[in-house]
């Protein structure tokens, strides 16, 4: 697509960290054997790419905002517009040497997310949208699937891990929702999750207690490429909660009552 000044702009600076986490994603496949120096490795991994997407996008609009995995919050003297950024989603991918995970940077301007990159360094896949010019991976225009019957739909989660409360409700998603479709899939990036809903390899996609950053982006992917996404519980707001469901329009009503459903 021919993308804004900002668009091309974001996409640079995702292709620029997404070099620098390929290298080092070649080299944290020898740390495995020790889960210490392993962890440590990918934690300089992820802050030095949100480093270099900090740089390269503060550089280009030093009066935006700034929200990062990896760092301090600013606050820009334009106070309307501001980068969403997560360097690395699918950390625990990239530590283990499974190659599926991204780069993920969105701008909001009054509120609203109106530019969005997603990058998968290792596939080579570059998901973008702007609000109102549809969404695109590598130049090929994507819209969300067609199915509309539960049972043929294959969805999309994450399985709470680790201090996270969520994990009866997910597990209660899943007892309601395994019968009633085709399969679910764990893979461990909720950027990229949205993204495959974007393009159609997901029929749907849900989940809880998640950051700005890793859905910032997706979201205007997903409705940009002609899909519905909202929050699991209504009239509050996604990026705050972190709570959200994604899928394509013919079957968002049926998929969302599922969810929303509590015993």
């Amino acid at each position: 697509m021919q993308g804004t000044a900002n668009l091309n702009l974001m996409i640079k600076a995702a292709r620029k960290a997404g070099r620098s986490l390929v290298k080092d994603f070649r080299e944290v496949e020898n740390l495995q054997v020790s889960s210490k120096s392993a962890g440590d490795f990918v934690s300089r991994a992820d802050i030095e790419a949100e480093r270099i997407i900090r740089e390269d996008l503060m550089a280009g609009r030093p009066t935006y905002g700034w929200l990062g995995e990896e760092s301090a919050p600013v606050a820009g003297t334009d106070p309307t517009r501001r980068w969403i950024v997560d360097p690395l989603d699918g950390t625990t991918n990239f530590l283990h040497g499974m190659p599926h995970w991204a780069v993920s940077i969105a701008l909001e301007h009054k509120g609203e997310i109106v530019s969005a990159v997603v990058f998968d360094p290792a596939k080579d896949e570059m998901f973008v949208a702007e609000k109102g010019l549809g969404c695109f991976m590598n130049d090929q225009r994507l819209r969300v699937s067609n199915r509309g019957r539960m049972q043929e739909a294959v969805f999309a989660t994450g399985v709470p891990f680790g201090a996270k409360r969520t994990l009866p409700a997910t597990l209660h998603d899943l007892a309601k929702l395994m019968p009633a479709c085709a399969g679910v899939r764990r893979w461990g990036a909720a950027a990229l999750d949205l993204a495959y809903v974007a393009a159609g390899r997901y029929d749907g996609y849900w989940e809880r207690e998640l950051s700005p950053w890793d859905i910032a982006a997706g979201l205007l992917l997903v409705r940009e490429a002609g899909g519905f996404t909202g929050p699991i519980r209504e009239d509050t707001d996604i990026l705050e909660t972190g709570a959200l469901i994604a899928a394509n329009s013919e079957i968002f009503e049926a998929f969302a009552k599922v969810i929303r459903e509590r015993p």
